[in-house]
């Protein structure tokens, strides 16, 4: 009996003696950031790196792990029989998808995958390109360059962002309650040689995005510090040039020891190919600090500001250019313009509370002003004076957001749990809508008031991974409060409230290595413009999204990848408030259902090649069916190119984007009209400069930026109009650079 006890102890000493845990963080070699969702492989098994860059493994007898990372040397790492800890310094290099590896260990690995080799096969040349990088994401200028885009994305014409949340380090970039419109995102603060990654999801379905996130999200990161320092200047045509600059202000050493200083800036001025010379002139500075306070806490701070002004010449009306009254690129009104400037302050504090355990807490403070002039209705409305308008508000923004994320290993499966809270409070001055003789001379204010609206949140987002298997499950609970102050009558209207909750579920089983199948369900909501709020009594204020998904993820061959779904997207009715004229207008129920196609193929070591095609069927449900169409929903639409890298430090890329027809109005008599763009970029790199040329819209063809159905018109008819009103988009125009490395 005692040698069959000694026996089983020593059989049970020998097992636990043969488990062995490692702990392991992933670095990048030179910045020493790390690298989330880096692919450690170890025997027939693999995880992904957290936020941290920290992953943990374990298992009988682990002699070695492979880690790698796109647009990294991958490395093989050996370890020791009594090994418990590793450091991984990746060094940068080519990116190669046959590193790629499908896994469960996370729900976005595929989305993090593409852009991430994206972002290393066709860098980021300008602030517009940042959402080009998103697959299925269009935009639209149409205001000089300085007004926010026009963003359309899976059926959505999203206006300024209406339907998508976007946020820039944790920094939201929409704007609710917006002079302009709902959601109004201009991230025309973001210097585009700063962009590190590019995190996105389409759908209602990712917990950690609340109000607005019915289209989908992005989410920016910038980098901590630069890999060289860069002096940088750009020129081209329509008198337009660009000087860039950033510098690392710590020492190597220092980065070592977890500090970073960056300081970085760019002057952008442009006249543009039209008529009207636009003087379009930005100016954006950016600093980011940090330091590890000790081995558990890490300070990070970032500041930011833009301050830019155009002219522009809006939307003009088709007849207009087809009666020869003015040319394609003239102006029918010279008012047209704006200024706008933002400031953004964040202080985050990461700490590690134990070793599975990591809380964030970020706050952060936006001030914002801005100032837009228009008419696009000419003397629609006003036959002497004209229809000119003033937008104009300044705004004190005001947030926090917590992030509590534990990670468990078992024997059962991985577990990994996030908990949320956060606030944001958004102050506007004089948030109006005037009617102007000019730029100086105020004829009627149509709206003047201020903006309070508040919105609490708290989330929990819950994985578990056994074998082949993901299950991911979340909750969110947002709370709103809405106040006006209506400064024309002097009163304040009665404010309004309202909570939601929004579940989400996601599941997906990894066949192999090379296969993947998903499904996504989920609610989410977008609150409506608190004037529109109170003024309907809170009647529709936080209209539901409901959506879901179905999804694979396949690699039919080693340097190819391919991810397509099928997806379904219902809204309730809402209220739209149209803040080009001050109106308020009920915009029913709605149902949108498409595909979404992706491709990457890397043809040989240096030869990169990316397609993406999206379809939709947008459609009111309470119109009638032949009156049914939504105006501007893209329905059609794909992107794609070639790149190329050799190791001479020559690349570039040939790419297009393609927009097909769709209807502009209701009844899709009037037909905004489609458009294939090709651009070409090409770049020799060595050691301490660069040279290198940008072509847009390589094949001079002739397209229309943003279209719109609009009844105007023009001095001298007899009444107004009902006629496709187009902003141009940009003929050939190349760009020369030449950058500096010390």
């Amino acid at each position: 009996m005692r040698l069959l006890f000694t026996f089983c102890c020593l059989f049970i000493a020998a097992g636990a003696y043969a488990q062995q845990t490692i702990r392991g963080t992933v670095l990048d070699a030179q910045s020493r950031e790390p690298l989330e969702q880096a692919l450690v492989q170890y025997g027939n098994a693999s995880v992904t790196t957290n936020k941290q860059g920290v992953f943990e493994i374990s298992g009988s007898a682990i002699s070695h792990i492979t880690v790698s990372f796109i647009g990294y040397q991958p490395q093989q790492v050996m370890l020791g029989p009594q090994q418990r800890t590793v450091l991984v310094q990746l060094q940068r290099g080519a990116p190669n998808l046959g590193d790629v590896v499908v896994n469960s260990a996370a729900p976005q690995q595929v989305l993090h995958i593409i852009s991430r080799l994206d972002l290393n096969t066709e860098p980021v040349k300008s602030a517009q390109e940042v959402l080009r990088k998103v697959p299925g994401l269009f935009i639209a200028q149409h205001q000089g360059g300085g007004k926010a885009e026009q963003l359309f994305l899976r059926g959505f014409d999203l206006d300024h962002g209406t339907d998508i949340n976007i946020s820039a380090d944790g920094i939201p970039v929409n704007m609710v309650s917006h002079a302009h419109g709902q959601g109004y995102a201009d991230l025309h603060f973001i210097i585009p040689e700063l962009v590190k990654d590019i995190d996105y999801g389409k759908g209602p379905y990712y917990v950690g995005y609340g109000n607005l996130a019915t289209a989908g999200y992005v989410n920016l990161s910038t980098i901590n510090s630069a890999p060289q320092n860069t002096l940088k200047a750009e020129g081209g045509r329509f008198d337009t040039y660009r000087v860039f600059g950033m510098m690392n202000l710590v020492s190597a050493k220092q980065q070592e020891q977890g500090t970073y200083a960056l300081a970085a800036g760019e002057y952008q001025y442009s006249n543009g190919p039209f008529v009207l010379p636009q003087h379009f002139n930005r100016i954006n500075l950016f600093a980011k600090y940090g330091t590890q306070l000790n081995t558990r806490n890490q300070l990070s701070i970032m500041a930011s500001t833009l301050s830019s002004s155009w002219n522009a010449t809006g939307q003009v009306p088709e007849r207009a250019v087809t009666e020869k009254l003015i040319d394609r690129f003239g102006y029918i009104d010279s008012i047209e313009g704006g200024n706008t400037h933002r400031t953004n302050v964040s202080v985050s504090l990461n700490t590690q509370l134990s070793d599975h355990v990591y809380w964030d807490n970020q706050v952060y403070y936006t001030r914002y002003d801005f100032k837009l002039f228009s008419n696009f209705t000419f003397y629609a409305t006003d036959t002497i004076n004209g229809d000119r308008i003033r937008q104009q508000e300044g705004r004190n923004l005001f947030g926090y957001n917590s992030r509590l994320h534990k990670q468990v290993s078992t024997t059962a499966g991985a577990y990994d749990a996030v908990y949320g809270a956060g606030m944001r409070l958004d102050k506007t001055n004089g948030s109006s809508l005037s009617h102007m003789y000019n730029r100086d001379s105020l004829l009627a204010y149509a709206q003047y008031g201020d903006i309070t609206e508040s919105n609490e949140w708290l989330y929990t987002d819950q994985s578990f991974k056994t074998g082949n298997w993901l299950f991911n499950a979340g909750l969110r609970a947002d709370a709103l409060q809405f106040a006006y102050l209506d400064r024309i009558s002097n009163s304040r209207l009665p404010s309004q409230s309202k909570a939601t909750l929004s579940p989400k579920v996601n599941v997906q089983y990894t066949f192999s290595n090379s296969w993947q199948l998903y499904i996504k369900a989920g609610k989410g909501f977008h609150s409506n413009d608190t004037r529109a709020v109170v003024m309907h009594q809170g009647t529709g204020i936080l209209p539901a999204a409901y959506g879901s998904d179905l999804g694979v993820v396949w690699k039919p061959a080693p340097h190819l990848i391919i991810n397509a779904a099928l997806w379904y997207l219902y809204l309730q009715q809402e209220f739209v408030y149209a803040g080009d004229d001050g109106t308020i207008e009920p915009a029913g129920r709605t149902r949108r259902t498409g595909i979404d196609f992706s491709a990457r193929y890397q043809l040989c070591k240096w030869l990169f090649a990316d397609a993406n095609l999206n379809a939709a069927r947008p459609r009111s449900i309470d119109a009638p069916k032949d009156g049914n169409r939504i105006p501007l929903a893209p329905t059609l639409t794909s992107t794609g190119g070639i790149s190329w890298h050799f190791s001479n430090g020559i690349s570039g890329g040939l790419r297009y984007r393609y927009m097909h027809n769709r209807p502009a109005n209701e009844n899709n008599s009037i037909v905004a009209h489609g458009y294939t763009v090709t651009d070409f970029s090409c770049s020799y790199t060595r050691r301490c400069y660069e040279i290198g040329i940008a072509i847009e819209n390589l094949l001079n063809v002739q397209w229309n930026e943003a279209q719109f159905d609009t009844v105007s018109r023009l001095k001298g008819e007899a009444a107004p109009l009902e006629d496709l009103n187009f902003t141009p988009g940009n003929p050939f125009n190349a760009r020369l650079k030449l950058a500096v490395f010390f």
